[in-house]
């Protein structure tokens, strides 16, 4: 899914592109890299930020079990 990127009232094309969104409401990125870092998660964590969406799955598929590849991320959940 392409996301518009706004700065300083004017749209800049379709800088980024998430894998899949969800209804507006969650967006879900799919990796298949050796080992998650810190520079997966401020990618979603800049997504999150440019859609104004709360939650992100982030998925590793290169995993032993799919299970142990799954990462929640949020951009300002309230508790």
């Amino acid at each position: 899914m392409p996301i518009r990127v706004l700065y300083d009232g004017k749209t800049f094309g379709k800088g980024f592109r998430a894998d899949i969104i969800v209804e507006e409401k969650v967006l879900i990125e799919l990796k298949s890299v050796e080992k998650l870092s810190a520079v997966h998660k401020k990618q979603v964590l800049t997504y999150l930020k440019l859609t104004d969406i709360k939650l992100d799955l982030l998925i590793n598929f290169n995993e032993k079990l799919l299970k142990y590849g799954f990462e929640r991320v949020v951009n300002n959940l309230e508790d």
